[in-house]
């Protein structure tokens, strides 16, 4: 049942990236009232994903698998940082191009 934090991490992750990528596909629609709601529901998925990971890593703490933790947190870490910059990179060009098109 714990191995399905990784699983679930990876799956928030990828949903924090297609969210906004998404809301840029729908640009040349005329509907622009979600793109909002799907910024919002990125950057939840990106901090749901990075809750698993922490959640995670407690296991490994309780469980006292001190070798599990030292061969993983490098690359955890790395993918948490890729994450976050990816998510908000994504959202804030979505932000950026939606913007001009609200005000009118």
């Amino acid at each position: 049942m714990v191995g399905l934090l990784n699983v679930g991490s990876l799956v928030l992750g990828l949903i924090a990236w297609i969210l906004p990528v998404v809301s840029l596909m729908q640009y040349k629609k005329h509907n622009h009232s979600n793109w909002g709601v799907l910024a919002f529901l990125s950057i939840s998925a990106c901090a749901f994903s990075l809750c698993f990971q922490i959640f995670y890593n407690y296991h490994l703490v309780k469980i006292e698998d001190w070798s599990a933790l030292m061969d993983t947190m490098g690359a955890v870490a790395f993918a948490a940082i890729v994450l976050v910059i990816v998510t908000i990179l994504l959202n804030a060009i979505t932000l950026i191009v939606y913007r001009d098109r609200t005000a009118k």
